[in-house]
Parts: C-alpha cells; structure tokens; sequence
C-alpha cells in the first residue's frame, strides 16, 4: 500500500496536484470526501464540520492530543471532537490497505505509522492571489487585501491544528519528502515528475 499526503499553503494548487496525482496513479482521492464522513459519522451537516474545522479559534487552547483538556470552551470541546473522529476516519482509510492520494486534514502525522510520502506544496504570495482570483466561485468578487486576510486565516488555522497533533510545525520542510513550490508551473506538467519521485521514493523504502 502506498499512501501519499499533501499539505499545502491556502492558494497554491495543492488540491488540484493532489487530484491530478491520483488520476494519473489511478489510485483513490481524499479531499472533501472525509468531511462527508465525519459527518455522517457524528450525525452533522457536511457544511457545519467543514466550518467547524476550518474557522479561527485554537489559540490559548490548552489541547494537545499528547496533552490534556484544559477548560475548553463549546466550541473548542466541538473541534476536539470532530478532529478525533476525522482522525478515526483517515484510520479507517488506511485499513483499506489501498494506494490513496489524501489532501490535508494532517495525515502525514495521524497516518505516520503507515509511512506515507508527504508533500508540501507552496507559492509566492502573488501566484497564490492570482489563482484564488481565477478559481474563485461565481459571485466571489473578493479584493486583493480581503484575500490576503483569507489567506492568512486559513493558513492560521492549519498551523493550529498541527500544532495540537504534533512537535512538528506546519511547513517545516523537515517534515516532508518534499516541498513544491508551484510559482510560475502550469500544475498539470508537474504531476508527471512528483509521480515518478513518489515512486522511486516508494522502491527505496522496501
């Protein structure tokens, strides 16, 4: 089995490379399809866990998942419970004993066990803003500051709940196989070369 992870910089085209790996391995793909789990696991609204996991609100949080709980508020006791049960989730995943590309939700840490490949993708702070403004969803008119604010946020976040599974920081690059920084590449052309990496990395390992 091989599993590889991608964790990425909030605009850098680490979903559509994740995709486009999976395609081209024609192995499974995990994005939004865990959100979906975890809420039919937890009896949720797929919207509500998105939001849930994705807003502010982790800091002065005494959590770790190598720690204690500390007084949390409702909704910080929330996130807990829905990153445990993301947790058991991408678990469940790797079970299934089959190669699976999975993009995000830390699963280079939870899944360590497992010895995936982990990649981290990146981009100048430019090419991000440019492929948010030509991705954005239809009636998104978002200016150049309110999605460096949303960057930022996002970005926050993922640091955040890093910080509560793991020693490691989020885009360390001692924690990953490999950083790509996609600035200036048309997505679709580096998929050939991070698959024929990915392998070869794999054939080192056995």
């Amino acid at each position: 089995m091989r599993i590889i992870t991608i964790s990425r910089e909030f605009g850098s085209g680490g979903r559509e490379l994740g995709k486009r790996l999976a395609d081209l391995l024609a192995c499974d793909y995990y994005d939004s399809e865990i959100v979906h789990a975890v809420a039919q696991k937890s009896g949720m609204d797929a919207g509500y866990v998105a939001d849930t996991l994705s807003n502010h609100g982790w800091q002065d949080m005494a959590l770790t998942f190598r720690g204690t709980l500390s007084s949390p508020t409702y909704f910080q006791a929330s996130k807990v419970a829905l990153l445990l049960q993301q947790k058991k989730v991408l678990e469940e995943i790797a079970a299934l004993g089959k190669d699976c590309v999975i993009v995000g939700r830390n699963a280079d840490v939870i899944l360590k066990d497992y010895a995936p490949f982990n990649i981290f993708v990146c981009a100048s702070t430019e090419a991000k803003v440019q492929r948010c403004q030509e991705r954005a969803p239809e009636g998104e008119n978002l200016t150049e500051k309110e999605l460096l604010r949303k960057m930022k946020k996002i970005d926050e976040v993922r640091a955040q709940t890093r910080a509560i599974m793991s020693d490691a920081a989020w885009g360390q690059r001692s924690a990953y196989h490999i950083t790509i920084n996609t600035t200036g590449w048309d997505i679709k052309a580096l998929v050939p070369a991070v698959a024929d990496f990915a392998g070869r990395w794999f054939e080192r390992k056995k």
